[in-house]
């Protein structure tokens, strides 16, 4: 079986075509600046080499139609037809609680993808345009929508409350939700076959940590605990995002900017974080070179950024009444050596004692912990495309 995995963005389209016969991908590229002058694909050709192609896509149905020209192309494709796709698996951001698991596509689910639209306008209406896309070049073809914050639905409700009024919740969905959650299911899944223990046995804090980061508490391979909230600002600090923040710290700095609530909104996902602390940049890589030159605003800044994660881990090794594995993934979690050493250190109340000279690892698996910590610290690469299409197969195996 053949399996096409999308991501669509509000301008983009991430794109893997799986044989799920031995899960090998057969191609994937990128689609960026839909919508906007200069649009180009960039495709990793079956040889390894990647190659930046410029193509004028005014919508995503142009995007989603030159990603299947590029899969069937006689020089660089993968399948002589699409007939070869056997179904189209979607990551979708916002599911709020209205999907907590993956589902395939018809009519309701796309109604309900668009009401959610208030909570992640961004993401889901990007998340529909590809949806519809396929369905009009492939009408014929299942679809699957899996959900960034489904794996966090286990939370129980003194976890995913806020405390205002509770007709709020009843009446407008306000609550925790939580993102990242294919990448959070995949790693605690794969520590545990990677380290040879039962995740039922296991308390696992999972530190999904890139340009958007969080950490999520799992006990007995379930969700108890995640950083992000309602939207993806919540939590730790993040390249440009500010993290958790005082709302009366909102309000006072609204009347002082003059900004209404969808430009502070903007200003809080768009120009803070590390951007906002340094100036420089919301790149951790650029941070960290700032640093080492002895620019003050960029030690600052890895300190705030580095402490943040250190205070979840606590927390939530609390909430779990001890840890047993922490792992560190995405581009910051999988490549940042420092980060990972100055979280962890000052942790060995908990059990935690880091092996210095194994955690200089870069983008595979490892387990960074000394030999002697309670606690096994490890890198786990992140693949939440794989998630998505192995449950696309699932459900489309079931129906």
């Amino acid at each position: 079986m053949n399996i096409l995995v999308l991501n669509c963005g509000s301008s983009s389209i991430k794109y893997k075509l799986y044989n799920m016969t031995d899960e090998s991908v057969l191609a994937q590229g990128g689609v960026e600046r839909i919508g906007l002058d200069e649009a180009f694909v960039k495709v990793t050709l079956p040889n390894g080499e990647k190659k930046k192609i410029m193509h004028d896509m005014p919508d995503h149905k142009e995007g989603v139609n030159f990603v299947f020209s590029l899969l069937t192309d006689p020089e660089i494709g993968a399948i002589k037809s699409l007939n070869e796709i056997d179904a189209v698996g979607h990551r979708i951001v916002q599911g709020g609680d209205l999907f907590e698991d993956s589902v395939i596509v018809d009519k309701h689910v796309e109604d309900g993808i668009e009401s959610l639209c208030d909570l992640a306008p961004v993401h889901n209406a990007g998340h529909l345009r590809g949806l519809r896309a396929v369905d009009a070049l492939m009408p014929t073809t299942p679809q699957v929508c899996v959900f960034d914050n489904a794996f966090h639905s286990t939370m129980p409700d003194y976890a995913y409350l806020y405390a205002v009024p509770y007709e709020l919740y009843k009446k407008y969905h306000v609550r925790r939700y939580g993102f990242h959650g294919t990448s959070h299911k995949y790693v605690s899944q794969r520590v545990c076959e990677f380290l040879g223990k039962d995740i039922k046995d296991m308390r696992i804090i999972t530190c999904h940590i890139g340009n958007g980061a969080s950490v999520t508490a799992i006990k007995g391979g379930k969700c108890i605990d995640t950083s992000m909230g309602l939207t993806p600002l919540a939590g730790v600090m993040m390249g440009s995002r500010s993290g958790d923040i005082d709302p009366s710290a909102v309000t006072y700095l609204m009347e002082k900017l003059g900004k209404k609530p969808q430009e502070m909104a903007d200003f809080l996902n768009k120009e803070s974080g590390v951007l906002g602390i340094t100036g420089i940049s919301s790149d951790m890589r650029e941070i960290e070179s700032a640093a080492e030159e002895g620019n003050e605003k960029a030690l600052l800044a890895l300190k705030m950024y580095n402490y943040r994660i250190k205070k979840y881990i606590g927390a939530y090794a609390a909430v779990m009444g001890g840890v047993d594995i922490i792992v560190w993934t995405a581009g910051v979690g999988e490549n940042q050596i420092s980060t990972r050493l100055e979280a962890c250190s000052g942790l060995e109340f908990l059990g935690v004692k880091m092996d210095a000279e194994a955690n200089k690892v870069r983008g595979k698996e490892a387990i960074i912990s000394a030999p002697d910590s309670k606690v096994t610290v490890c890198v786990i690469p992140t693949d939440e495309e794989i998630v998505i299409a192995r449950d696309t197969m699932r459900l489309v195996t079931e129906k």
